[in-house]
């Protein structure tokens, strides 16, 4: 079992930035991928960023590639998300996510573990 908690949702205000953080605790292995995914009313989850836990291979939704960048701190346990440059439509609760193995990184099916979500809301 891996736990994740989410923390750092707020409210902002457009062209703001913004830093997410996951903490995992369990059973923390070598083959964890770590995934912020994100649902907005109304709307699917849909994938925003990944990483793998090891070797660092990162993902992006092309919604946020150049804005967003997911990072891991595996001595700490913490994966984070920090977005800049944020618009009302990044507004959605944020999961992180957690799978095991060589999966389809953008596919929510493929995570086994999520916390529990963090609210981040953007007003234009």
């Amino acid at each position: 079992q891996v736990q994740l908690v989410e923390s750092g949702g707020d409210t902002v205000q457009a062209g703001s930035s913004l830093r997410l953080s996951c903490q995992l605790s369990g059973s923390i292995s070598d083959d964890l991928t770590l995934a912020w995914f994100r649902r907005a009313p109304g709307k699917e989850r849909e994938f925003v960023a990944s990483v793998a836990w090891t070797v660092g291979t990162i993902a992006y939704a092309d919604s946020v590639k150049g804005r967003f960048t997911i990072s891991r701190d595996n001595a700490r346990n913490t994966v984070a998300l920090q977005m800049s440059s944020l618009k009302p439509e990044d507004t959605a609760v944020y999961y992180c996510g957690a799978a095991r193995g060589w999966v389809p990184v953008r596919a929510s099916a493929s995570y086994n573990y999520w916390g529990q979500g963090t609210q981040v809301t953007v007003s234009s």
